[in-house]
């Protein structure tokens, strides 16, 4: 085997240092096998991997690339990899990565520590971290982890994430480094309680003076505790005589989640189609397409006779295996894999298209929700699906 070197420089350097040193190495006939440059504050990380040719002298390279790195201000360190090092090194090459998103309001170093020793306990180790937000964000922020290798028990990794979360006020998310996970095309959304901050069922019941009524069956629902085919028909028969008239009030004070504006912004921008996949009213959803400017809507009709709402469930009814069907359907018609789909809701009912889907991510759901789901956005708003996907905040509009 040819002689395989590795050169490392950390510290304060002009520009430059990687041209100089690869111009060396290339006078020298040598091959780059690896390079990787982080610069931060005029601080540069430095290392590269070559592979040298079989007449060479060692000791005449490394001093000319250490004379060359001076003149840029920089230190080296020249090493030969051993056979051992070496296989070392191109194991590692070829094993699994995972992205590790962590989002905050601001970043904590209790944080980063923990993230640190939670990984690291499992066998994983940290090639990289990158800041998704500005540097100092505050607000919303997010790095970006990659990690090396596999888990030795990804169920206790995935409960060891959720409970640091709670415990710190952030988020994480956990997914393979794919590239699925960079090229998704079609994003859906659940819209009450995800889209939007109300669940508009429970407004009608108000207006109707039996909102506490229906709220506590929509919560019990929403966790999972009743099946909603059946809690919907029980809250609709409630709402039997209600005024048509209600509809436009209710849906002129209706508030978009915090992020959602952005969020479709970019997705847009970025040549996503998007969709609203609700358990509630197309009435509502409606206008919710026209505010966010959404391509599909697919929700439950509130039907209504002479000016008033009968009470009655019009078939079919976006209940949780709907919502899967539908995703499904519409990956088919975009002509996009479901690896490349993205769906976010917040109750039970969303279970199923957040399994579905390449990424399924409970917004601010309910504990049982966020257990179940593989990811899980509570400490920011909608936006933060944009980190996940990897999206910079310098790579987008605002």
């Amino acid at each position: 085997m040819r002689d395989i070197i590795l050169i490392t420089s950390n510290g304060y350097a002009g520009p430059g240092l990687s041209t100089v040193l690869a111009a060396v190495l290339a006078e020298a006939g040598a091959s780059l096998l690896d390079i990787r440059q982080n610069r931060i504050q005029g601080l540069v990380s430095l290392g590269l991997v070559a592979e040298l040719p079989v007449e060479h002298e060692l000791s005449v390279l490394t001093e000319t690339l250490e004379r060359r790195a001076a003149e840029r201000g920089a230190r080296l360190h020249v090493a030969r990899l051993d056979a051992s090092s070496y296989a070392t090194w191109q194991a590692a090459e070829a094993s699994p990565r995972h992205i590790l998103t962590l989002m905050s309001r601001h970043i904590e170093a209790a944080q980063v520590q923990r993230v640190g020793e939670l990984v690291e306990a499992q066998g994983l180790s940290i090639e990289r971290i990158e800041p998704l937000s500005a540097p100092g964000a505050r607000g919303r922020a997010a790095l970006e982890f990659t990690l090396v290798g596999e888990p030795a028990d990804p169920e206790a990794l995935r409960a060891a994430f959720f409970s640091v979360t709670q415990e710190l006020n952030m988020d994480i998310g956990y997914q393979a480094d794919t590239l699925f996970r960079r090229h998704r095309r079609l994003a859906v959304f659940d819209m009450d309680s995800t889209l939007i901050q109300a669940e508009v069922i429970d407004e009608l019941a108000k207006a109707a003076g039996i909102g506490e009524r229906v709220a506590a069956i929509t919560e019990r629902a929403m966790r999972g505790e009743l099946d909603f085919r059946a809690s919907f028909k029980e809250r609709l028969a409630l709402l039997k005589g209600l005024p048509e008239s209600v509809l436009e009030d209710i849906g002129a004070g209706l508030r978009l989640s915090e992020g959602a504006e952005h969020l479709f912004a970019e997705l847009k921008r970025l040549g996503y189609k998007t969709a609203i996949l609700s358990g509630g009213f197309t009435y509502f959803a409606r206008q919710i397409q026209a505010r966010l400017g959404i391509d599909y809507v697919f929700a439950n009709e509130l039907e209504t006779v002479d000016g008033k709402v009968t009470g009655v469930a019009v078939e079919p009814i976006v209940d949780a295996q709907r919502k899967a069907d539908l995703l499904r359907e519409l990956a088919m018609k975009e002509g996009v894999s479901l690896e490349q789909t993205i769906a976010v809701g917040d109750g039970a009912n969303d279970l199923p298209m957040l399994a579905l889907a390449g990424l399924g991510v409970a917004f601010r759901a309910k504990p049982l929700v966020r257990q179940s789901a593989r990811q899980s956005i509570t400490t920011l708003g909608l936006d933060g699906v944009l980190y996940l996907l990897g999206v910079r905040d310098r790579d987008g509009t605002s």
